[in-house]
């Protein structure tokens, strides 16, 4: 007896998953704001830039924040398109109830106007550091719930999960790897902001001669420290994984995580090994905040698939192949005779 997961709608499970690019799109986009400093590129104007909501594009400053805010619009419209499907077809598998795509869709619409209403805070605070890094925050909340409507939807593997074939240790190394990344991003977003702080240690892997010391030279030292752990953790998870003989889709997360983890040491060598400052500098650094982001959501989404494997997480509305509909909340699926 093997159990046939469903997936939502096509049209629902299209809708999630542009929402979700979107969302990472407009994350990264707006690290390349802050790392080209071209966070206050409309002055003080919010939500029109300098009066306009198409302002003459004459500064390259100008040009990134706009287009910014431009895919924050795009964003909820996104959103609200999938919010939208998911309550045109709340009846369909996974949609509806605890666990469905219309909840975790909804919130991330109402996720989504704050940030973008927080958008206006960071302006009128001239992107003082506590709102960025609130700003940050946010932003990674949104793109969690992007990627919880995708795998409610049966997206990222989850169609191919089923409760009953992971185990609880599965859940507790994906967690450790989300945590420490989430909070090495925020701690990245915070020693972009402090002064001193980018450039306070010279030398890599660790601080060497010549380094600033005082407070930022400690705040850069602990994101490197975490994220050195993060990285260790990441390398040891798909081994783990696949010595317990985890769900596939539970080993594929991890081994995209290892991969990524790699990288993104990296390119934090070539960044710090070839100076931080300097225009020809954004490749390596706006690599840098991608793949920090990528991390993170690839360990949400490991977390995630982890937990329903274990049987701790549910999706709304679960029909199974070859089996009689359902249409009210969240339920186990049921087992049908494979094909085989």
């Amino acid at each position: 007896m093997t159990p046939v997961l469903s997936q939502a709608p096509a049209s629902v499970r299209r809708a999630a998953y542009a929402a979700l690019g979107v969302s990472l799109l407009h994350i990264v986009f707006g690290a390349i704001v802050r790392i080209s400093g071209s966070g206050m590129g409309c002055g003080d104007h919010w939500p029109k830039c300098y009066g306009y909501w198409f302002p003459p594009l004459e500064r390259m400053d100008l040009i990134i924040e706009v287009f910014h805010r431009y895919l924050a619009s795009l964003l909820l419209v996104t959103v609200g398109a999938t919010v939208f499907l998911a309550w045109r077809n709340k009846q369909a598998p996974r949609v509806s109830g605890r666990g469905g795509v219309l909840r975790s869709s909804g919130l991330m619409l109402a996720v989504g106007f704050f940030a973008a209403a927080f958008g206006a805070v960071t302006v009128n605070f001239s992107n003082a550091w506590w709102a960025t890094v609130i700003h940050k925050a946010i932003a990674v909340t949104v793109l969690a719930l992007g990627a919880a409507t995708v795998v409610r939807a049966g997206g990222l593997g989850a169609a191919s999960v089923s409760a009953g074939h992971g185990t609880p240790k599965a859940i507790g190394g994906a967690t450790a790897a989300a945590v420490m990344a989430l909070l090495v991003v925020l701690l990245g977003g915070l020693t972009a902001k402090v002064t001193g702080a980018p450039v306070a240690c010279v030398g890599f892997p660790l601080c060497g001669e010549g380094s600033l010391g005082g407070g930022p030279q400690h705040l850069q030292l602990t994101h490197r420290l975490v994220a050195y752990l993060l990285v260790a953790h990441l390398i040891s998870l798909p081994f783990l994984f696949r010595r317990r003989g985890e769900p596939m889709a539970v080993q594929t997360a991890a081994w995209i995580g290892m991969v990524l983890g790699v990288l993104q040491v990296c390119w934090a060598a070539w960044m710090v090994i070839g100076g931080i400052a300097g225009p020809d500098k954004y490749a390596p650094r706006s690599l840098h905040q991608a793949t920090g982001i990528l991390i993170w959501v690839t360990a949400f989404v490991m977390t995630y698939l982890a937990r329903i494997a274990a049987g701790r997480s549910t999706v709304g509305a679960q029909q199974v192949s070859g089996v009689p509909g359902t249409t009210g909340g969240a339920m186990t699926a049921r087992a049908v005779p494979s094909a085989s």
